[in-house]
């Protein structure tokens, strides 16, 4: 099983990851609760006995990386960082290398060099002489003072004996002693050693010791990693698979002759050792000093990679790097998020984890100078930008996506600005401030409505009729014109993505929009589509549906199709077939025509616009849950495939009462809607497609004096609706204050 594969993972909440972690075997029932209740993290206790004068405890993010796969084994790479596109950019690189088996990695035997230094010494040479004499008398002294370690199969190994000239100070001897820690970093367990043989070295070497402590400049643990890619592999939308590689390989080798740009690169390797040290309880602060010196060994700085072409013309990478960590010790104890962390990385000993550092190391350098070697650093990134700089401004989880949305518009994405735009929306409140930026965009962008199912989901798939209203403004979008490939911006979906040219290469959220842009014949051209969403995705609102509408009415707009509504809407529908393998055609028909409809599928679909007697009054509350109708849908037809007559009776109930809810509004008869959507939900629940969060919302909505309330869409997840008379506010907060979203929405204005 591709346990370290977890495919659109980003898609998902917080609590969604956790349980998909959980579901893929990554972690126990009890490091799910504990990472689901916020238990895992340090407390201000803990970090009290961890140092000095504790006065608080600061979080970082802990993200996954993924895809990984290295000597043949599956692994999901726990990583604590604060910078923007390091989990994300590791991940693709897992992925592409992945394809061709993965990285190979190996270590050295892992030894740990503690140093007792020498001075004032009679004669430097025959002290040396007498210290490599008694190497096994002053080794057996060492190793009686860890016998653990001993028993363990560690231990002081070996002894060297340097001497060196200072004009300060004079001749110097440096005694090093080589120690097998094991699974332990061991530094206390070496500074022990070199403390306790101290005064026996002093005694042979007729010299004072001074300094007695060990090296960070770990070179007798080295740690090697390898990759190949095929160029067909590297290949993206504006670059040849030949080109991608050639880049890379100039890029490497400027940063193997130039310590200006080496420092840069290095620096890249160790975004992404140092974010796996930090998340299993390691100093990277140690890691970063053996590095960097271990870069300068020959006298001059230079990179910690290699990169270069293959006979068969791959690219090839390699990387060796000091690495001297462990997965036991204080850290580990100390700390419950290390050690979830480890639990869920899966090694078996220290050697382990040094090789898959290397492998990660090359992983984050691969995408950096593939990043520099093609479209440069800071393109594809502008949403991860912008949404540090709204945290970083300090805006709160309710502007946040608004203040986000408004940095990138406005093309200054700068503290200042979003600071700025903070004030704003909190003065005039978010609801006006939404209004306000769609209202701005104006006829530049082209528009789509969402949806909620008055009554008549899934039924409506076995040719039944439906029930369904527009929200209005759910989505806008444009097109920008840019100078290579065709890329896509949904900032509060946290999108930017560039198409890939290949189909076998396409995530699944690109092939929809792949499809509309190669039936329109535009796959070649070059564009930023810009798509703002007002509505969450994956609610069971018709968001996907209403995605496409409002990208096919952007296309239309900017390069003046002249597309009818009808044709709009069956491109549309095309892509919401990849989206959602069955669809009935109702969500594409409301995001394209925006009118309350009693709607049945057919050859054409029936569209029955509804006379309504007077507005409704509606809240969504939405359960924040995914709604998989692609899932829900799938297993309410293999349901009814088990049982069809039993099947088909709940459909004809579920068709019999929505024809009824068309009589109601009609005749203005709200309470009468509201008992039909009650007892519609019942049969939703036969179904089984409701979920505990939805029954939740819909006792809230009914208990604060909803008419009537029911899951709304596919299920599983997702969203209600409930019928309000006049009290909406009432019901909408009454949601809010139970820690979901709820939206009001007026039908019939």
């Amino acid at each position: 099983m591709e346990r370290s594969c977890i495919p659109e993972f980003y898609k998902l909440s917080v609590a969604e990851r956790v349980r998909k972690v959980r579901d893929k075997g990554l972690i126990s029932s009890a490091d799910f609760k504990s990472l689901s209740s916020g238990a895992h993290t340090l407390d201000i206790s803990g970090a009290d006995k961890m140092i000095e004068n504790v006065i608080g405890v600061m979080g970082l993010p802990v993200g996954l990386g993924l895809n990984f796969l290295v000597n043949g084994k599956d692994y999901v790479i726990p990583l604590v960082v604060e910078e923007p596109s390091i989990v994300a950019a590791l991940s693709s690189a897992a992925k592409v290398v992945r394809k061709n088996g993965g990285f190979d990695a190996k270590s050295d035997e892992s030894l740990l060099i503690g140093q007792i230094q020498l001075v004032d010494l009679a004669d430097p040479a025959r002290a040396k002489t007498e210290i490599l004499n008694q190497k096994d008398e002053i080794l057996t002294l060492a190793n009686g003072m860890n016998p653990r370690m001993v028993t363990r199969g560690g231990g002081a190994k070996d002894l060297e004996v340097f001497i060196h000239t200072s004009e300060e100070v004079g001749d110097m001897v440096v005694v090093h002693i080589l120690v097998d820690t094991c699974d332990a970093m061991g530094a206390n367990a070496i500074n022990s050693m070199c403390e306790g043989i101290a005064p026996l070295i002093e005694r042979i070497a007729d010299g004072k010791v001074f300094l007695r402590i060990l090296s960070n400049l770990t070179d007798r643990a080295l740690a090697k990693a390898s990759c190949r890619i095929p160029v067909a592999n590297l290949a993206s939308k504006s670059h040849s698979g030949e080109a991608v590689r050639d880049g890379v390989i100039i890029a490497s080798e400027l940063a193997r002759v130039d310590p200006y740009r080496a420092a840069t690169h290095n620096k890249g390797i160790m975004n992404g050792v140092d974010s796996l040290a930090l998340a299993t309880g390691n100093d990277w602060r140690a890691l970063e000093a053996g590095a960097h010196a271990y870069a300068a060994r020959s006298g001059q700085y230079t990179s910690l990679t290699k990169w270069y072409k293959a006979d068969n013309g791959d690219l090839v990478g390699e990387i060796e790097l000091p690495v001297k960590v462990g997965i036991v010790g204080g850290p580990l104890q100390s700390n419950p998020t290390v050690a979830v962390n480890l639990r869920m990385l899966g090694v078996d000993s220290a050697k382990e984890l040094a090789e898959l550092m290397a492998a990660v190391g090359l992983a984050q350098n691969f995408a950096a100078i593939r990043a520099l070697a093609t479209d440069g650093i800071q393109k594809g990134h502008m949403t991860l930008h912008a949404r540090t700089v709204a945290s970083a401004a300090g805006a709160s989880e309710e502007v946040f996506d608004l203040v986000v949305e408004n940095l990138i518009e406005s093309g200054e994405i700068k503290v200042w600005k979003a600071k700025e735009l903070i004030q704003s929306i909190e003065s005039k409140g978010v609801e006006r401030s939404k209004d306000d930026l769609a209202a701005h965009r104006g006829e530049e962008f082209a528009t789509a409505h969402a949806k909620v199912i008055l009554l008549g989901e899934h039924s409506v798939v076995y040719g039944r009729h439906a029930l369904a209203a527009p929200i209005p403004l759910a989505v806008q979008a444009r097109i920008r014109e840019c100078e290579n490939g065709l890329h896509f911006l949904i900032p509060r979906w946290d999108v930017e993505h560039r198409l890939h040219r290949r189909p076998q290469d396409r995530q699944s959220f690109e092939k929809p929009a792949a499809r509309i842009l190669e039936t329109l014949g535009l796959l070649d051209r070059n564009m930023i589509i810009e798509v703002y969403p007002n509505v969450p995705r994956a609610m069971g609102l018709g968001s996907s549906a209403a995605v496409a509408v409002a990208i096919v009415r952007a296309l239309d707009q900017h390069f003046q199709l002249k597309l009818s509504d009808a044709e709009v809407s069956n491109l549309a529908f095309e892509a919401e077939k990849i989206a959602h393998g069955t669809p009935s055609g109702i969500d594409n028909t409301l995001a394209t025509f925006g009118e309350t409809v009693l709607f049945r599928r057919g050859e054409p679909p029936i569209m029955q616009p509804i006379e309504m007697a007077k507005p409704l009054e509606l809240v969504v509350g939405i359960s924040g849950v995914r709604s998989l109708t692609a899932k829900t849908v799938a297993d309410v037809r293999a349901a009814w495939q088990q049982d069809p007559d039993l099947y088909e009776r709940i459909f004809d109930e579920i068709d019999r009462i929505t024809l009824h809810a068309v009589e109601a509004i009609a005749a203005g008869d709200v309470r009468q809607l509201g008992q039909l959507m009650n007892v519609c939900h019942g049969q939703l629940n036969a179904l089984q497609v409701s979920s505990w969060e939805l029954e939740e919302l819909v006792q809230i909505a009914r208990t604060n004096g909803a008419l009537g309330a029911k899951l709304t869409g596919g299920g599983g997840g997702g969203s209600i609706v409930a019928l309000a008379d006049g009290n909406s506010a009432e019901i909408a907060k009454a949601i809010k204050n139970a820690g979901y979203e709820a939206m009001e929405v007026k039908v019939g204005e």
